[in-house]
């Protein structure tokens, strides 16, 4: 047995015989051949027959309840108990009854009395022969598991092509089962295809055949096999054939499917726009594509089978040194090895070409090297690009000196260069006076004009150990390395401010401008160099404050003013973050009734000693330090709920909320302004917006938009301070303007100066023709308001009416 237990069960006998004499005797006797069972006949006898399934029967002829020969007919014709050995054992000795007994199935006969020696020699031998009987058939049944189990298709046909075996017991294969197959021509059974090649097989002299065939057994479906064919033959004639087949479906669909996988491939690496090299585990190259013989300048078919260092001459750019072939370094380290930088490929006709990317081992499923891959292009335009942009990312791109990126570079290896040498180094920060005005009235044309000429000028002042950078729009920096004495600053310092006072001419006509000079020294005076960049900050503004057209070091009085700067700003960030700016409220009337009708919203700081902070102090700081954004918001939003708080006690009035240029040029201000007046619920109509005219001058097009968007949202706009800065009146009728506001300065002094009183006037009569409302400020004696009601103003304020007051105060004098 193949799968049977190698441990045999102890076979069975049934002794049938109503003499319990003989039961005993036969049961003494045969105990060592078997396990005895034994039954005094009738239907108990029957029973334990079909209960145990003896291997052999011993069954007396006569008894009472059911003859030998009638219970022999039963057990044959029961399926559990007909494969059972009967041996008949009978007293009667004639050969009638002998013949009787073999003839109703029974296989041997034993005479009364009974021999024991002949008894046991017979029981013994069919004993064996049903052991033997019974191995054959557990044999057999294992052999057709197996057979079964093997999924190819095995099959035994005669001479004739009759079928004489064959494995498919569920008709799989074509549709028959053995059974039905038994005797059936193959023409019968077997797809046209393979019954023809079978017949072309056979007519050649050849015993043994392997070949592949289509299976077409199916609609539109077709299936492959790998055929065996072997011809046995007899004395020169053949005796029968075997045919194996074995299902190779998935196999053909996967080398198909692998096949078009390839071609996709190669068209692929083909088309792609980087080179590809492949080569074998010895890096010999197996493939090159259009790219890759383009660069290296080799034609596909004389590269391959060539070692890639052959084929690839690859260098250092700078060094000239030969590099070793990533592809090489791939297979040998089995990892992904990167192009070094600078990687340059010289082709077979001399080109060079600068070249990056990588190279990678190609390994088999378990894990082995079997090649190599390289994917590179041509990077020559790229490197170049690269330069260009390293070039424009590190200078400016109206002049092409260095900008603030490089400089912070230059500024820094000056400053380790003079620890080094114990010398020093010099900063200046120039800054064009008033080129702000020249640009924004003249046109950015002749402002970007006046810039180039006044790098000229400054490159002809300084030798080429110093750097001139550009960090701004109308701001230079002079850095001088190495100094051994700083008196030498002074002269290049005088210089400078000389020749930039020198008038400029563009398209004929002359300008005259001057310089501010900020001057620092290192070590002196910083000891890192993001210090130095602030004092010369600092020392610049001092030359400004001091007349502009100057130059001005920095000092220790400059220090101070650092530090105080510092500790405002500090003091200004602390009060943003905490909300503790707090928001006073100075009211607006009716000049002709004095009755209030709205009231400008003004931010107030107090030290931690609870002393004001001029808003000129730490406004235009917030501005500069970016700081205006977050604290114009808190302004914003208080005033706005102090408004909607108003309202909610039967006092509608219009809130004034000034914008500094920053927040007004800042492009989320719009949202910024919505999303408050959503928070709030404060309608639009009663929120006004102060805006300078500088801040609309500033890019016109674009304060346009601002305008439209915020006059789209419902609430005024108002221009602060008008007739202090450009006074342009083409803008206004563009601009969705809703107030003039006319500065206090003008009203302060329009008693007693003629000027002041005419531009006053001015605005006035402009407001009115253009149907705008007019606000004058600073009102600060019965005498201003007499002359501003008879020059029909409509509304004011300033100290006659009210100071600045906190929300309470307000609250508690106009609200209540």
């Amino acid at each position: 047995m193949l799968f049977g237990n190698d441990v045999e069960a102890r076979q069975k006998i049934l002794v049938v015989d109503d003499e319990s004499a003989n039961l005993h005797l036969l049961e003494q006797s045969l105990t060592d051949l078997a396990e005895i069972i034994c039954s005094t006949g009738g239907q108990d006898a029957l029973d334990k027959a079909e209960q145990h399934q003896p291997a052999i029967i011993l069954l007396d002829i006569e008894m009472p309840q059911m003859n030998g020969f009638e219970m022999c007919k039963r057990l044959k014709n029961n399926p559990k108990t007909c494969n059972s050995a009967v041996i008949f054992v009978t007293a009667h000795s004639e050969s009638s009854f002998e013949y009787k007994s073999l003839s109703s199935g029974g296989i041997d006969f034993i005479h009364k009395p009974i021999d024991l020696t002949t008894c046991r020699l017979r029981v013994k031998n069919h004993l064996l022969l049903k052991r033997q009987e019974q191995t054959i058939i557990e044999a057999r049944q294992d052999m057709q598991a197996l057979v079964n189990q093997i999924p190819s298709y095995i099959s035994y046909w005669s001479k004739d092509l009759l079928n004489r075996f064959h494995n498919d017991y569920n008709g799989k294969w074509f549709g028959t089962i053995p059974q039905d197959a038994l005797g059936k021509p193959a023409s019968s059974l077997l797809p046209k295809a393979l019954y023809e090649e079978l017949l072309t097989r056979i007519a050649s002299n050849k015993l043994k055949h392997q070949f592949e065939i289509a299976l077409e057994n199916k609609p539109d479906k077709t299936e492959y096999a790998q055929a065996h064919l072997t011809i046995r033959k007899h004395e020169g004639s053949i005796s029968g054939l075997l045919l194996t087949l074995t299902d190779i479906t998935s196999i053909k669909q996967a080398k198909s499917q692998l096949d078009m996988e390839n071609r996709r491939l190669k068209i692929m690496l083909n088309t792609i726009g980087d080179a590809v090299v492949a080569t074998d585990s010895k890096a010999k190259i197996t493939f090159m594509n259009p790219i890759a013989e383009r660069l290296t300048g080799w034609v596909s078919r004389d590269a391959i089978g060539l070692h890639i260092e052959q084929v690839m001459d690859l260098c250092d750019a700078k060094t000239k040194y030969r590099s070793p072939n990533p592809v090489t370094i791939a297979i040998n380290e089995k990892r992904n090895v990167a192009m070094a930088l600078n990687c340059q490929l010289t082709s077979l006709d001399g080109t060079i070409f600068q070249i990056e990317d990588s190279a990678a081992p190609i390994t088999d499923s378990e894990g082995e090297v079997t090649g190599g891959i390289m994917v590179f292009h041509d990077c020559s335009e790229s490197v170049a690009m690269s330069l260009k942009m390293s070039h424009l990312a590190n200078h400016d791109q109206l002049t092409d000196l260095p900008n603030r990126i490089l400089l912070h570079d230059r500024i820094n290896h000056a400053c380790a260069v003079a620890d080094s040498y114990d010398t020093s180094v010099a900063l200046m920060l120039i800054d064009i006076d008033h080129f702000k005005y020249l640009n924004d009235s003249l046109g950015h044309s002749y402002g970007d004009q006046v810039i180039k000429q006044v790098s000229k000028r400054l490159q002809s002042l300084i030798d080429p150990s110093a750097t001139l950078g550009r960090i701004g729009g109308d701001e230079f920096i002079l850095l001088l390395p190495s100094l051994s004495a700083t008196s030498q600053v002074d002269s290049i310092a005088t210089d400078i401010v000389r020749s930039l006072n020198t008038p400029f001419r563009i398209d004929g006509q002359e300008y005259t401008l001057s310089a501010s000079v900020g001057i620092s020294i290192y070590p002196s005076d910083a000891l890192r160099p993001e210090e130095l960049m602030t004092h010369v900050d600092a020392a610049m503004y001092r030359a400004k404050d001091l007349g502009r057209n100057r130059f001005c070091y920095f000092s220790e009085d400059l220090e101070q003013e650092l530090v105080k700067r510092h500790e405002l700003v500090t003091l200004l960030r602390n009060a943003i973050d905490t909300e503790a700016i707090e928001v006073y409220y100075q009211p607006k009337v009716d000049l002709k009734t004095k009755q209030i009708i709205g009231a400008e919203a003004l931010a107030r700081l107090y030290d931690p000693n609870g002393k004001l902070i001029s808003p000129l102090d730490f406004i235009p700081l917030a501005e500069e330090t970016g700081l205006i954004h977050q604290l114009g918001e808190i302004i914003l939003k208080q005033s706005c709920m102090a408004a909607k708080a108003w309202q909610d006690k039967g006092k509608p009035l219009q809130i004034a909320v000034n914008i500094a240029a920053k927040q007004f040029n800042n492009p989320d201000f719009c949202d910024s302004v919505a999303k408050v007046l959503e928070l709030t619920g404060l309608d639009s109509s009663f929120l006004e917006l102060e805006v300078t005219e500088s801040s609309l001058m500033y890019d016109f097009d674009e304060a346009l938009n601002v305008l439209n968007t915020l006059s789209s949202l419902g609430l005024s706009i108002a221009i602060d301070d008008f007739g202090t800065g450009y006074s342009s009146l083409s803008y206004l009728k563009f601009f969705p303007v809703n107030t003039l506001k006319i500065d206090q300065s003008f009203v302060k002094d329009m008693l007693g100066d003629e000027q002041s009183l005419d531009i006053v006037k001015a605005v006035i009569h402009l407001g009115k023709s253009l149907k705008l409302k007019l606000i004058a400020e600073g009102i600060e004696d019965a005498e201003q308001l007499q002359k501003l009601v008879s020059l029909e103003c409509e509304q004011g304020q300033g100290y006659m009416f009210s100071k600045p007051l906190p929300l309470t105060e307000f609250d508690q004098r106009f609200i209540r």
